[in-house]
């Protein structure tokens, strides 16, 4: 099939369009994790990954937050500036946004025995020429992803934070906003949410829906995961 320019255009600008099933085993490419680890080790594994190094501006520093015993995790998209050089994921104004729409307190969502964090790309991936952040690097989530979610042991919720999180696991269809309206579709188990970034502001004032009908089913859904 001949790569048309629209084709290779959205192929850059939605590296994670293909389904979860439909995408090939990355075994040959594993950085290093050997059958049979714990939480812990794999964590420590992923955080000293350097699969994307070449890639990225500021050189790898894979975050995340992992603990076997979590029982709320949020699949987002990658960390941004102040995240990589704090290493802290969600350290900044999208985080205090998304605890809002979670109803959860800071202690809380950094708790790692509650709460894991797994991105979609583990480190920042620089920025696009005409502003915004760069799609995260598409060989971490596909390489990370089933490594890791097997070794938790009582999870009860995965937030979809963003298109990229949302398309990898459940498909490219329907578009984002269709999928966060029909949420109840994907429970119990699956919560797919827009990213918040400041541009969802805007976003919701167009859907009311969201703050009159997702943000009270959500923050009901993750006091049911910490119950």
């Amino acid at each position: 099939m001949a790569v048309t320019p629209r084709r290779r255009r959205a192929a850059l600008e939605d590296p994670f369009a293909v389904p979860a099933a439909r995408r090939t085993d990355v075994a040959a490419r594993d950085p290093g994790f050997p059958a049979g680890v714990g939480m812990d080790e794999a964590a420590a594994l992923a955080r000293s990954c350097t699969l994307c190094a070449d890639r990225l501006p500021l050189g790898p520093r894979p975050i995340c937050q992992l603990h076997a015993e979590a029982r709320i995790l949020v699949t987002s998209q990658a960390p941004g500036t102040k995240a990589h050089f704090s290493g802290v994921p969600f350290d900044d104004a999208s985080g205090e946004r998304l605890r809002d729409w979670l109803g959860m307190d800071r202690a809380t969502f950094w708790d790692p025995t509650r709460l894991a964090i797994l991105p979609m790309g583990m480190c920042y991936p620089g920025r696009l020429p005409n502003g915004g952040d760069a799609p995260p690097c598409r060989d971490c989530a596909p390489t990370w992803h089933p490594r890791i979610l097997p070794l938790f042991r009582d999870l009860r919720v995965r937030l979809l934070v963003g298109s990229y999180a949302v398309r990898f696991v459940l498909g490219p269809k329907p578009g984002l906003a269709e999928r966060v309206r029909e949420f109840r579709a994907t429970l119990p188990g699956v919560f797919p949410l827009p990213h918040p970034s400041w541009r969802t502001l805007v976003w919701a004032k167009r859907n009311p829906w969201f703050e009159e009908d997702v943000l009270p089913a959500l923050r009901q859904e993750v006091a049911r995961a910490l119950s």
